[in-house]
């Protein structure tokens, strides 16, 4: 019998299984794979001290980080992926790459760095979840760490400061989008019918700035002028996760 595989995450609202992007990439992954997870979504029993979810645990591993998750996943026969080509494989890596470049730094920012949206939606939802006294602490942290982020991969001169550098991380992503949105174009996934470790960080990556009520949605309000991009997140979630949706 193989070792139960068990996954520490963030839960789920506004008809998610869980808001965090990263969270949710290998949830999705998990589900299109056909790999067995016991989700663990944190609460305030939780000891961990750090945001450093989600994590695979089995009776011989402990896995951290999407990527090196899903790579584990594939070596235990779980893999989405094999009826890709190697040009598909190819597209995976670079699409991947473009997501995380120019896409994350703009759901970074609107989860943990505008203000409007931090304080009334996302330090009071990630606090409502942790045990006291982490839950007047590791907000901040994760708030800061997500800053952090952003200028790693915008702060480069002249672009030292967060004002310089916003305008230019909204414009990155919203062609982004719109490079998403042609290539999906009116297929039901990226490679075509069957779900992929794309799909997996394409609705991972938008399914909380699509679903997540904020009070900012500068990019919201961009990604849901993109119909086949909300279609693809609405259709991934009624197929995959009817029966683990959150309440929002």
């Amino acid at each position: 019998m193989a070792a139960p595989l068990e996954l520490s995450c963030w839960g789920g609202g506004w008809g998610l299984p869980s808001v965090h992007s990263e969270s949710l990439v290998v949830m999705a992954y998990a589900k299109f794979s056909g790999a067995p997870l016991k989700v663990n979504v944190i609460d305030n029993t939780w000891r961990g001290s750090r945001g450093d979810v989600p994590i695979l645990t089995t009776e011989d591993n402990i896995v951290s980080q999407p990527a090196k998750i899903l790579n584990f996943l594939r070596k235990q026969k779980y893999n989405a992926d094999y009826e890709l080509s190697a040009r598909q494989g190819a597209d995976t890596l670079a699409y991947i790459a473009l997501l995380e470049e120019k896409l994350l730094p703009a759901v970074l920012h609107t989860f943990w760095v505008e203000n409007d949206n931090y304080f009334t939606v996302t330090k009071p939802w990630f606090a409502s979840r942790i045990p006291f006294p982490l839950s007047l602490i590791l907000p901040g942290r994760m708030s800061k760490g997500a800053l952090n982020r952003i200028l790693l991969t915008r702060g480069e001169p002249p672009l030292y400061h967060l004002q310089e550098v916003e305008a230019q991380i909204y414009r990155d992503a919203k062609e982004c989008l719109n490079l998403l949105s042609h290539r999906l174009g009116t297929s039901q996934f990226f490679f075509g019918d069957m779900p992929s470790t794309l799909d997996a960080y394409v609705f991972g990556f938008l399914a909380p700035l699509y679903k997540v009520r904020f009070p900012k949605v500068q990019l919201q309000e961009h990604l849901k002028q993109l119909s086949n991009l909300c279609r693809f997140c609405d259709d991934i979630l009624n197929s995959y996760f009817r029966h683990s949706l959150g309440d929002g």
